[in-house]
């Protein structure tokens, strides 16, 4: 790759509260799947870099867990953790909020960032559900009587509207530097962590509201030969009464979860995949540090 004069990179933190949407923005703005989405919030747990090159400047998004107030148990203080440092290290800020709403925890992220150092762009997202459309206009007068942000650039980052303009100002405020990455790379990520986090989605997806807090998943093997991948992996619940709830009757959840996980990982890998799965209990996990690291959490 030839590095045109005046080539711009930088580093790029996209932060809110938790379900606006960060992780659905940066999977449109890359084109393809970096990050889980479920409807529900902290469904990000760690910090997630995506790299978009093109032949003038290279974005590195950090997509992060949601800023929350609810901090009780170590992974949550962790996840907070994680956000917080992403911002320290960033040269622009991509603060996303819900157009339809905004809480206190928005505020509380608010509060942040006006210690952040860094130019800080206001992505009102989900203007697909803003009807009419005049109250958008309202949205963005009461953001801009909120902080003094760079931009205020109203997305829907499901429907990729208005995605190409905000594109189109992120480099402007990035420093002249070459690529930190090859061209080629998409996420600093390994393909052990996307697989085990597709596990993860799957989990989420099918299970009630209080129980993906108290799971992971861990990849115990992952080896390649001639006939594809074969893939064992363990989700960690905290009690025995979750363990019972994430097999299933008759090990129905697990089976449906596996068959779903499968299908995807197979297409992201692009070789067949054997997947095992099994559910263990690890009292307790999310609230003990040395557990946490053990899971891959930093």
């Amino acid at each position: 790759m030839n590095i045109a004069e005046g080539y711009r990179c930088g580093l790029v933190a996209v932060i809110g509260r938790p379900n606006v949407g960060k992780s659905t923005f940066i999977n449109a703005v890359l084109g393809r799947k970096v990050s889980i989405v479920t409807a529900k919030p902290q469904t990000t747990r760690h910090r997630i870099l995506a790299v978009h090159t093109e032949e003038t400047e290279q974005i590195i998004f950090v997509d992060t867990p949601g800023l929350h107030r609810k901090s009780g148990k170590a992974m949550n203080r962790l996840m907070n953790r994680t956000a917080a440092n992403a911002l320290a290290d960033a040269d622009l800020v991509l603060f996303v909020t819900d157009s339809t709403r905004w809480t206190n925890e928005d505020d509380d992220v608010l509060k942040r960032l006006k210690t952040c150092g860094a130019p800080v762009i206001a992505l009102l997202n989900k203007i697909d559900k803003v009807h009419p459309k005049e109250k958008l206009l309202d949205s963005m007068a009461l953001m801009s009587a909120r902080f003094e942000f760079a931009e205020i650039v109203p997305v829907s980052a499901l429907k990729k509207d208005n995605l190409g303009h905000l594109m189109k100002i992120i480099p402007t405020f990035l420093p002249e530097s070459p690529p930190l990455f090859p061209e080629d790379m998409h996420t600093d990520r390994s393909d052990e962590f996307h697989v085990a986090e597709t596990i993860r989605e799957k989990l989420t997806l099918m299970l009630h509201q209080e129980m993906p807090y108290g799971l992971t998943v861990q990849i115990e093997r992952m080896q390649q030969d001639e006939n594809g991948f074969t893939i064992n992996a363990i989700i960690w619940v905290e009690r025995d009464s979750q363990k019972g709830i994430a097999v299933g009757k008759n090990g129905s959840v697990l089976k449906k979860v596996g068959r779903s996980a499968r299908l995807e990982i197979a297409e992201q890998l692009g070789k067949p995949v054997h997947l095992e799965l099994w559910v263990k209990v690890k009292s307790n996990w999310a609230d003990n540090e040395n557990d946490l690291m053990n899971l891959g959490y930093e």
